[in-house]
């Protein structure tokens, strides 16, 4: 996990941070201590509790960056793109690229949104910035029916089961099959796929040619 990709604070932070994630990959929230990772990252426990309230403290910490960095490059990747075909495609690349150079982060992230509620700690604020992040891209599904790029004739949780879905589904696929190529070419192909039967000229199950000239480009 590349050090950027967390908040900017500093280097001890850092280091417990980055200690905690590769024991919490490795062995799971139950198996890591305490011990174990102020050992990794060279630290005295006290220097631990300074930066944390406790091991759930510094486990929450590392899945809410999750979180908020894909809900941050989501927006940002948005303001990209133009109509809803480019807005799509660049926030797949976003959070694609997000994925790759994160991948036991966003391990850790998916344990904690699926598992039950007494395994790990924060599994209930995970849920909800999971839910809010979705909640952003139904939003961008209901601007997009507005405008006439997307048809009404799907509601707004098919169509945003239908593009974050895939999105999500991917990304796990990628943690287990690492050949899986998580790169623009495929982003395009999703969206693609996604907007062949969410345009606005298509009806039904029916799909349409042309998926490019739906979206409006």
């Amino acid at each position: 996990m590349s050090k950027t990709l967390l908040q900017p604070d500093s280097d001890t932070r850092q280091l417990i941070l980055h200690a905690a994630l590769r024991s919490f990959a490795e062995r799971g929230y139950v198996a890591t201590s305490v011990q174990r990772i102020v050992s990794e990252a060279k630290v005295s426990k006290p220097t631990l509790y300074y930066y944390f309230r406790d091991k759930a403290g510094l486990f929450q910490a590392l899945v809410d960056h999750a979180h908020e960095e894909r809900y941050r490059l989501m927006r940002e990747a948005a303001e990209r793109g133009g109509t809803i075909s480019e807005k799509l495609e660049e926030i797949v690349v976003a959070l694609f690229e997000f994925s790759v150079r994160n991948q036991e982060l966003m391990r850790l992230a998916f344990a904690t949104a699926f598992t039950g509620s007494t395994d790990t700690p924060g599994h209930a604020h995970c849920l909800q910035k999971g839910r809010r992040n979705y909640e952003w891209v139904r939003g961008l599904m209901a601007e997009a029916q507005r405008s006439g790029e997307i048809g009404v004739h799907y509601d707004l949780d098919t169509l945003t089961m239908g593009i974050y879905g895939q999105l999500n589904m991917y990304v796990m696929v990628r943690l287990l099959m690492p050949e899986c190529a998580l790169d623009r070419q495929t982003a395009a192909r999703i969206v693609d796929l996604f907007l062949a039967g969410a345009g606005s000229g298509s009806g039904g199950r029916g799909g349409c040619s042309g998926t490019r000239q739906v979206a409006g480009e």
